[in-house]
């Protein structure tokens, strides 16, 4: 097989591309151990979303998160995987490992770690399209990305047969491959679902929507932090000394990325939120996970400088835009994401600003905005044709946890009424 050609060195910038059967067993065991970490990173994103939420959605944006690994998981299990690592002869998609249901110990920790990865960016969606869109619309739309758009890059990008890889495309964990991808798929699906009811005037000025529970943001904020370090540390495919730099990186770009959004709002003398401040240690995990293995720690933390400053400068421009983005998820994922590529090629350690892989860095992030946006873009028109997408505005205004779920995350809140599905049989509460 080809792979087993491919020197360590090219292995360990290329996640999905390791031959299983050259694992050892504690290399196997670190993987399934990384990949539990980036399962919990779930856990993470259904508290940030959530608690960025009003609390008659918050059940319905936890089901969302629940439900799009388990969707995610099966899709990409007999699909994905295969698109994205099977072997090709065209160097656009995979053409083998559909299902797979005979293989080795080593290849079952490689599917089950890179489903996280898929899982990530499916979910990335969720927290940006909150508050309005129909569970059943959201689920279709991650089957697509799951089994089509996201293994497609990955393909391109990580398959030592993809045509990124052979040009010599650097992307060690996924700042364009999962989070990028995961990002333009979101802001495709703000475009079509619309802003919530009431968020902007008449005048197109936003008006604010608190979330219900700021202690959730931080808390989840915590939770995919401590996650990033198998998203990034498993990537090594290897129980080596090389983690140790990887997630150094990674802890230094997630502390710059807040120092980077509170000194933004202190330069344009705005209050210093919570919520941006967490968005923007987000926004420089992203960043740094396509070069932490590539760059030394002094250009970790410039790349989460950056990354926590333009998180909070991109939530500015949707809302220019007159965008809803309820958790802040386009300019953490996608645009942090383009940018963490880039400085991947720019701060490359030993051969710096090399302007031939600079080129190559920025095909990348444009074949990615191309790709993802555009698929998305034409996947949720149809979706909300044949499926429907935006929730009606009565179930809106109401909370989609009923409407969606027949449950309420907060049952014991007064309410003064009771209604089904269709909100065509009111009837009075007798709580």
């Amino acid at each position: 097989m080809p792979l087993r050609r491919l020197p360590w060195c090219v292995l360990l910038f290329l996640p999905g591309l390791a031959r299983a059967d050259s694992l050892s067993a504690v290399d196997t065991v670190w993987i399934a151990v990384a990949a539990a970490l980036v399962f919990f990173m779930q856990a993470g994103f259904a508290l940030l979303e959530s608690g960025l939420s009003r609390a008659k959605n918050a059940l319905n944006v936890v089901m969302k998160n629940y439900m799009d690994l388990c969707v995610g998981t099966l899709v990409f299990w007999g699909v994905g995987f295969g698109l994205m690592f099977g072997t090709s002869s065209t160097g656009w998609f995979g053409e083998n490992q559909f299902m797979l249901s005979q293989a080795d110990a080593s290849t079952w920790a490689m599917l089950l770690f890179q489903i996280m990865f898929a899982a990530t960016a499916a979910t990335i969606a969720s927290g940006a399209m909150a508050e309005r869109t129909r569970y059943v619309g959201y689920l279709c739309g991650a089957v697509i990305i799951t089994g089509l758009i996201y293994p497609l890059y990955g393909h391109w990008a990580w398959n030592s047969d993809g045509w990124l890889a052979k040009l010599g495309f650097i992307d060690f964990a996924g700042s364009t491959v999962v989070h990028s991808i995961g990002g333009w798929c979101a802001l495709a699906g703000v475009l079509v679902v619309g802003p919530r009811l009431g968020h902007f005037d008449r005048h197109g000025q936003p008006r604010t929507i608190p979330g219900h529970n700021l202690s959730y943001v931080a808390l989840g904020g915590f939770i995919l932090w401590f996650g990033w370090f198998g998203f990034n540390g498993g990537s090594t495919l290897a129980a080596s000394v090389d983690i140790a730099k990887v997630n150094l990186n990674t802890q230094l770009a997630a502390a710059a990325g807040a120092v980077g959004s509170v000194v933004y709002r202190m330069v344009s003398r705005r209050p210093i939120l919570l919520t941006e401040t967490v968005n923007g240690s987000l926004a420089g995990l992203v960043a740094v996970t396509a070069g932490c293995a590539v760059m030394t720690p002094g250009f970790a933390v410039l790349t989460g400088l950056v990354a926590g400053a333009l998180a909070a400068f991109g939530a500015r421009v949707l809302l220019a835009f007159r965008l809803d983005d309820v958790v802040g998820a386009v300019p953490v994922h996608a645009f942090a994401g383009a940018w963490g590529t880039l400085a991947a090629g720019l701060f490359y350690e030993g051969d710096l600003f090399n302007p031939e892989r600079i080129t190559v860095q920025l095909l990348g992030i444009v074949v990615a905005f191309g790709w993802a946006f555009f698929t998305a873009l034409v996947m949720y028109m149809l979706v909300s044709l044949l499926a429907g997408l935006r929730a009606p505005a009565l179930h809106e205004q109401r909370g989609l946890d009923l409407s969606e779920h027949a449950e309420s995350g907060y049952p014991e809140f007064p309410q003064n009424t009771l209604y089904n599905s269709d909100m065509s049989n009111p009837v009075e509460s007798r709580s």
